[in-house]
């Protein structure tokens, strides 16, 4: 009998046939607000180990912006959003500056709603073909309906 035990993705990995960009490597990462307890390194490192990623200090829309060293060729983008607390629907837009533009172009801009305790995980896939990338931009209104919400990414991978 001819067997292979097929790899089942962690919580952490759920997509573990991606090669993941090691992002401290090859980027600069700026973001407009960071909580000390859940910095940003905690939602873009790939180490592997339990995390509950990046959370904003401040409410309101967040930014963050991968800037790379050396321009990329980036194929896949993975983001995963968390919220186990409180009921919200959640705006977020991806742009990307392809190298010697001035300019961001979109790549998509999408809603979603937590509900906890049934709906609380978000979970994007985006194949995408992006040459000569320079940088990646995620922009978070944590509560389209305003009010007092930190943003927070469980991880973003990018291969």
């Amino acid at each position: 009998m001819r067997k292979t035990l097929i790899k089942q993705p962690t919580e952490n990995d759920p997509f573990p046939e991606l090669n993941c960009l090691d992002l401290e490597a090859l980027a600069q990462i700026e973001f407009t607000s960071e909580c000390p307890k859940h910095p940003v390194e905690s939602a873009l490192l790939l180490t592997g180990l339990p995390s509950d990623g990046w959370q904003a200090a401040t409410a309101g829309e967040q930014t963050l912006r991968v800037i790379f060293d050396d321009p990329r060729t980036i194929e896949h983008i993975v983001l995963i959003f968390d919220e186990q607390q409180q009921s919200r629907t959640q705006q977020f837009v991806l742009r990307w500056l392809m190298d010697k533009d001035s300019a961001y172009r979109e790549i998509v801009r999408q809603q979603y709603h937590f509900s906890p305790p049934n709906t609380t995980r978000e979970i994007e896939h985006y194949t995408v073909n992006l040459k000569q990338l320079k940088a990646l931009e995620l922009t978070i209104i944590p509560n389209i309906s305003g009010g007092e919400v930190c943003a927070t990414l469980k991880q973003l991978r990018l291969a």
